[in-house]
């Protein structure tokens, strides 16, 4: 097993907290989704994607904060992630959930190796998962990480790591049609994209700049649906 430094996962979280990495960023996409689980109101994720400066255009910046309401209780997640380039490889992430639920946790790139610190109730975890090339990361109840499977096509596969439920997986795009997409009370041209790991289908409708405007996981119950005006 690695040892990460505590010092080190101290260090990652300063910078990102900072925005250091982010300074005199691009902005790729912002917005605000409306989440349902099982049909109902659950809550709403707001979030942006940002790429650094010319000096530093490989990296991009994610972040949101997700406020869900579950049966169990309610859950603030905030995520942040920073990648390689536009096509979402993983380099950091962290994410710390409060409420019903309180983790936090970290992961970093280590030589062929993605290594997690999780910290929860239950006292302190340390995880970790293979790196694949152009490996993404999927955290479950977050919508807008999907941005960064935009343009993965008919047949493509994708590894992706979900951190908070310790897997790791491939998920093959398939169904790939052009279709009209009612949302926010307007008619949007998407793509829509089924991507699927097994029994797990999890359904992307991108509008033609690749924003996501809907995710769709049956098996959860979940949808995720923009609401500020997209076109």
């Amino acid at each position: 097993m690695i040892r990460v430094r505590a010092s080190a996962l101290t260090l990652f979280a300063t910078l990102l907290a900072s925005g250091s990495t982010a300074a005199q960023s691009v902005m790729v996409d912002e917005g605000t989704f409306a989440l349902t689980v099982n049909g109902k109101d659950a809550g709403t994720e707001t979030f942006s994607i940002q790429q650094a400066a010319v000096a530093n255009e490989g990296t991009v910046i994610a972040h949101g904060v997700i406020k869900l309401i579950l049966p169990d209780g309610t859950r603030e997640i905030r995520p942040l992630l920073e990648t390689t380039g536009l096509d979402g490889t993983a380099s950091k992430y962290q994410v710390k959930v409060s409420g019903a639920e309180s983790t936090e946790l970290r992961l970093t790139l280590a030589g062929s190796r993605y290594v997690s610190v999780i910290r929860s109730q239950a006292g302190e975890e340390e995880h970790e998962f293979l790196a694949r090339p152009r490996t993404r990361i999927l955290e479950k109840d977050v919508a807008h990480q999907y941005y960064f499977l935009r343009n993965v096509e008919e047949g493509g596969r994708v590894f992706v790591i979900e951190p908070r439920t310790r897997r790791q997986f491939q998920l093959v795009a398939s169904g790939v049609t052009n279709e009209s997409l009612n949302i926010s009370h307007t008619t949007v041209q998407a793509r829509k994209v089924t991507f699927t790991a097994g029994e797990d289908h999890r359904v992307v409708w991108f509008d033609r700049q690749g924003r996501v405007l809907r995710v769709e996981v049956p098996a959860w119950g979940y949808v995720a649906e923009r609401q500020d005006l997209v076109g």
